[in-house]
């Protein structure tokens, strides 16, 4: 059957003018409400209004306008149904054959950081949802769009089928609307779980973005879901791997967390090397030097676009995955010469996916949920006034401490970065005790043949013993910096008095199990 009537209420108003100009040329009545009207008007397309078509005012401050019989009725009926048929005729009901309806913005709201409970309340869309399900319901006789990229897909569909929507076309968007109203009600759930105080259900719900060849081992099945490709586009290479895409994601993080031009080098999700230099080459080669055989078949990061001076270091070794915001045309030439690398252009900050606030964790029967570690941007601020030491560190040491400290948030635990003011220096992950990973860290300085006289160390949670700060110092460490915390800590703040070493505590920790 060809489209009619179509009801149109959008909070997102991207591309609707020309989308309902077509439709209106196509001689398809269009109902709508509130602000989409008066924008529908003040564009010279004709449209209802929503209280004239039902009959009823919208009331309620416009909380009640859409959940009324006239819509739902004429969305849900079944049209070759009799019985629906006489009942729709004795009712007045008249089929609503399109529905355009995206939600109130409630996870912007929400993002905000001084988002008020009452405004995040207003933004819980009632009346949408409400439409796009009964339209969906009954996807047989009913077009539904959610999405504002739909529109040139519907308008070419009806234009090929003489005003009509095909049902692969409408299972499809009734599809989205299902994961898309799931979606919007686990955000409203998790943000009251995490507002209120009471015991409730985690809930999340996420598109399948791809079926990945297997998991972290060949034996194991993988599948990714959200919205990994609105983050990263692949240029090159190989189909991602599960560990790829944990390593992509590893990398993004870290390199977020430098403003300056970085080059880090990571390998399972380790970091391997950070450098930090207005001239990328030379960041590279201070990251690199830090290790130059764990990132063999790793993934190398910047947050400037890849020179081909870059590429043609880069290219000397094998690696995995390069990720940049952009590749410059030689580089990319130069890098797609080898069939297997994968080369990702980075489009967005993780800051950018609000929906992925938390980080989540299988355990046996259930899942664990926390909040991202993300930036704090309270942690490193007025770091002198932080000083436990009679000795406080010179600026040089400072900026060593904050580069450090950058790092070792993303080294899993126990972690120990020993580093400069623009690089890493020796870098010790994972271990049962913290003066093995400082053991470790100073190992692998020497290995590549690095000095750590004058150097910072940065560690992940608190020093338990003095033991640690001890290495530290003995393999040449002048300053420190770690979030204190310890009963113990008057004896690691005495054993670095005596050795003439400035600590800073940042009073936050950054496990990673």
């Amino acid at each position: 059957m060809k489209i009619k009537r179509a009801l149109i209420s959008v909070s997102d108003k991207t591309g609707l003018i020309e989308f309902a100009r077509e439709l209106s040329k196509m001689g398809v009545e269009i109902i709508s409400t509130g602000g989409t009207a008066s924008l529908l008007k003040k564009e010279g397309i004709p449209s209802v209004e929503i209280s004239k078509f039902t009959g009823s005012p919208e009331i309620m401050d416009g909380r009640v306008k859409t959940l009324h019989p006239k819509v739902h009725g004429g969305l849900l009926y079944l049209r070759d149904n009799p019985d629906h048929l006489r009942q729709a005729k004795e009712n007045g009901i008249e089929p609503i054959d399109l529905v355009v309806v995206n939600l109130y913005p409630f996870e912007a709201t929400v993002a905000k950081p001084d988002v008020t409970l009452e405004e995040a309340i207003e933004n819980i869309d009632i009346g949408g949802p409400s439409m796009l399900r009964s339209a969906a319901k009954n996807y047989r006789s009913v077009t539904v769009i959610v999405d504002p990229t739909d529109y040139k897909d519907v308008l070419e569909n009806l234009i090929a089928n003489d005003g009509a929507t095909t049902l692969k076309m409408r299972e499809r968007l009734a599809i989205k609307v299902f994961v898309t109203t799931s979606k919007y009600d686990g955000a409203i759930a998790n943000f009251f779980n995490r507002e209120q105080e009471t015991t409730c259900s985690f809930s999340l719900s996420l598109p399948c973005a791809a079926r990945l060849r297997y998991g972290e081992n060949p034996h194991q099945r993988a599948t990714l879901y959200g919205d990994f490709d609105d983050h990263f586009q692949k240029l090159h290479g190989k189909e991602l791997s599960f560990n790829n895409i944990l390593d992509i994601s590893a990398a993004s993080h870290l390199i977020d967390e430098f403003p300056e031009p970085t080059v880090a080098i990571l390998k399972h999700t380790n970091p391997c090397g950070v450098g930090s230099d207005a001239d990328l080459k030379k960041a590279w080669d201070k990251a690199f030097a830090t290790d130059k055989q764990a990132p063999f078949g790793g993934i190398i990061i910047c947050n400037r676009p890849l020179t081909g001076e870059l590429a043609r270091a880069i290219s000397e070794i094998f690696s995995e995955v390069i990720i940049a915001p952009e590749f410059e045309s030689d580089a990319r030439v130069l890098l797609q010469k080898k069939k297997n690398l994968r080369l990702m252009r980075h489009l967005s900050s993780p800051k950018a996916s609000d929906e992925f606030d938390s980080d989540i964790r299988s355990v046996i029967g259930g899942l664990l949920v926390q909040d991202c570690d993300v930036k704090n941007p309270k942690e490193l601020e007025e770091l002198e006034k932080k000083v436990v030491t009679s000795r406080p560190p010179t600026q040089t040491e400072m900026k060593a401490m904050l580069f450090g400290w950058r790092v070792v948030k993303h080294v899993k635990s126990n972690a120990i970065v020993y580093a400069a003011k623009d690089r890493t220096l020796g870098i010790g992950a994972g271990q049962m005790s913290r003066v093995d990973a400082s053991r470790i860290a100073i190992w692998k300085a020497k290995d590549a043949g690095l000095s750590l006289v004058g150097s910072v160390v940065a560690s992940d949670a608190f020093f338990p013993f003095a033991d640690g700060l001890i290495a530290a110092a003995e393999a040449g460490a002048t300053a420190a910096i770690q979030p204190g915390g310890s009963m113990r800590d008057p004896e690691v703040i005495a054993a670095a008095n005596e050795r003439k070493i400035a600590m800073a505590f940042t009073g936050i920790r950054h496990f990673r199990h």
